[in-house]
């Protein structure tokens, strides 16, 4: 079977779309493209086929941004055309041209798996606000229904956001949820009485910071494990540069808790958020760290909750929140043991590499 994977704009190692390459290059023969900011030569290793495509986001320039987009967009165009394959897995739609790989792979008579990361009417142009929002997200609501039925299988990032699409656009449709696993478990050897946060600070944490200071006064650390940011230059905190995967997961295992708390836009509702299930969350778990986790991220909060592997704050209420959290910590044993009997969950094992690749070689 030769599967034709389009990685869009994500990076070559981006980690849930290696994660598919990886997976389906065991049996398969896969052609795979990706974004690179250099210039990079196609190549072949093993069962797989890279083709990378420069694309560097001119920011100043949107004009010269919009033409670049146009031919990036037409590249990926040419290959679905002429490129053999029996299956083509779309990990994001084109953005000037959304419907036609769709079409094309369609004509063509070969199966199309469409992997939804975002909710995307939402998430396309997610700044937008009032009429414009509006507009927008009507027309990609149209947009979304017509490439979900060209495909043939979908893949989603949690039940609830399956549920919810389903549920707008009446629509049944073979699926398969496919969650952020942690690509490694690791065992946390100590723990030191400190708060992480990983990744980059790049969205709006303004209440959690409140909540951090409270903490700080009460004998916690705060670390950030990935950069150092500006933002955080009110509060006292230690940093660490990025670190690779195995090592960040090791240095994430030391702490009390992973804080998995922000806003992406200013809108509270946005379903991108309230459905998500970042790789952080679960990168948390398999290193044996409880999580505290906003309670309007629907998904998550919902399954800590149930589970019992962290706890859940409303970030605006800074003294409950701080409650919670010491409440936490003073059962702090029984959070782990949850953690230990869930953490499989979390993780991405053998049998739910192979339930992934019945899923995409099963007609």
């Amino acid at each position: 079977m030769k599967i034709l994977i389009i990685g869009y704009m994500h990076p070559k190692y981006d980690k849930r779309v290696f994660r598919t390459v990886k997976s389906l290059s065991k049996e398969n023969e896969i052609i795979y493209q990706y974004i690179t900011p250099g210039i990079e030569k196609e190549y072949t290793e093993k069962n797989i086929k890279y083709i990378p495509i420069t694309y560097k986001i001119n920011f100043q320039n949107r004009i010269k941004e919009i033409k670049q987009r146009l031919n990036f967009d037409r590249q990926i165009i040419k290959m679905i055309k002429e490129k053999k394959y029996d299956i083509l897995y779309m990990h994001h739609f084109l953005a000037s041209r959304p419907i036609e790989p769709f079409k094309i792979a369609k004509k063509r008579k070969k199966r199309i798996i469409y992997d939804i990361h975002e909710y995307h009417p939402e998430n396309f142009l997610n700044n937008l606000t009032g009429i414009k929002k509006q507009i927008k997200e009507k027309a990609l609501w149209k947009i979304f229904e017509k490439q979900l039925q060209l495909s043939d299988k979908l893949i989603f990032v949690s039940e609830d956001m399956k549920n919810d699409i389903y549920q707008k656009l009446k629509i049944k449709k073979e699926y398969l949820i496919l969650k952020n696993y942690a690509e490694i478990s690791v065992e946390s050897k100590k723990k030191i009485k400190e708060i992480s946060f990983v990744g980059k600070i790049n969205r709006n944490l303004d209440d959690e910071k409140e909540i951090i200071k409270v903490l700080i006064n009460r004998g916690f650390n705060f670390k950030i494990i990935g950069m150092e940011s500006e933002y955080f230059k009110d509060i006292p905190h230690e940093y660490t540069t990025f670190l690779p995967y195995n090592e960040m997961m090791e240095e994430l295992s030391k702490s009390l808790f992973s804080l998995i708390s922000f806003n992406t836009v200013k809108n509270r509702n946005y379903k991108n958020d309230l459905f998500s299930l970042p790789n952080k969350y679960y990168d948390s778990i398999a290193c044996d760290t409880p999580v505290i986790v906003k309670n309007t991220f629907i998904s998550m909060a919902k399954e800590v909750e149930k589970l019992g592997i962290g706890v859940v704050i409303n970030p605006k209420n800074t003294e409950e929140s701080v409650e919670k959290i010491l409440k936490a910590y003073e059962n702090y044993d029984e959070i782990m043991k949850n953690i230990k009997k869930h953490k499989n969950k979390f993780i991405w094992t053998e049998e739910k590499e192979k339930q992934f690749i019945e899923f995409i070689i099963r007609r």
